[in-house]
């Protein structure tokens, strides 16, 4: 398969945003580099690179829709200048070869754990493996933001609940509840590629009868037990009205894609709807979570 590959110039502040929005539209690869090609060092956790301006480079198949692409990194500060990016065309190769010799089984919480296929990890009756196909694997867990929900979700007793994923990505969020016991799980996606790509990882992971894929059109609410959303600020405060339409009564809400300077503008949006709100925090990204009231819907209708 021939691929394409864009990088945006950014600085570093927004690095992030940009990898992040990458990941979300589905580039099976995102690399960061300094903007004046010198050699890329993996960074330690908790840090970010030290370069004053940073290509952030996200692969994709060929045909991607190049317009898509750029209008979703026009969030990016300094996105309307042109100059900044540049698409080059990349010849076959076997990325998700390369992609799996990266990337190894993660642990998330105490039973929650990501297995690339072909791999395998000490067996323990209590662990709970996700597996996933490197070749439609955005949402991996490798970024924070889904890191951050992973282990949000390790500690929840989810069996028996139904649950609404939205912006589901690999589906890795919803598949995680299934696996956990859920009932129902409903992933949410605008993006074709994304609810394929959760479809084929049900039923990679046995849970095709659990899991119903829907864009945001088809989705018709029901209360929920478990409310996730793991997309960016700006759509967070959006659907603030219908996500926590979605909550019944004492249900759980964990909201993920939030930059630090983000965080309160998010929580404004969500606070009247919920009886309690808590945050979590990884490297420069923060995990809402909280329930709504137990005697009272928490959230207006839309």
């Amino acid at each position: 398969m021939a691929w394409t590959e864009i990088s945006i110039s950014v600085t570093q502040d927004d690095a992030a945003l940009a990898e992040l929005i990458l990941e979300e539209l589905g580039a099976l690869a995102v690399t960061l580099q300094d903007d004046e090609d010198n050699p890329v060092l993996e960074p330690e956790p908790g840090t970010t690179p030290l370069w004053p301006t940073v290509q952030v480079r996200g692969l994709f198949e060929r045909d991607t829709d190049r317009e898509r692409v750029l209008a979703a990194l026009g969030a990016v500060p300094g996105a309307e200048r042109p100059d900044r990016f540049r698409w080059r065309n990349i010849g076959d190769r076997d990325w998700e070869r390369a992609w799996l010799e990266r990337f190894a089984p993660m642990q998330f919480g105490r039973q929650l754990w990501i297995v690339p296929g072909g791999m395998q990890i000490p067996f323990d009756p209590n662990n709970i493996e996700i597996r996933l196909d490197p070749g439609l694997a955005f949402g991996t867990g490798t970024h924070p933001t889904t890191a951050l929900c992973l282990r949000w979700l390790d500690s929840q007793e989810v069996r028996g609940a139904a649950v609404v994923d939205y912006g589901c990505g690999s589906g890795i969020l919803g598949i995680a509840a299934a696996l956990k016991g859920a009932r129902r799980v409903v992933c949410v996606d605008n993006d074709q590629q994304a609810l394929e790509a959760t479809a084929d990882n049900a039923a990679r992971n046995g849970v095709s009868t659990i899991i119903e894929c829907c864009t945001p059109q088809e989705y018709q609410r029901e209360l929920a037990d478990v409310v996730m959303a793991n997309i960016l600020a700006a759509p967070l405060i959006l659907l603030a009205p219908r996500l926590l339409a979605a909550l019944r009564p004492g249900g759980l809400i964990a909201l993920s894609g939030i930059l630090n300077v983000q965080a309160d503008e998010v929580l404004a949006a969500y606070r009247a709807g919920l009886l309690e709100a808590a945050t979590q925090t990884e490297q420069e990204w923060v995990l809402i979570h909280g329930r709504s009231d137990p005697e009272t819907p928490g959230a207006p209708r839309e």
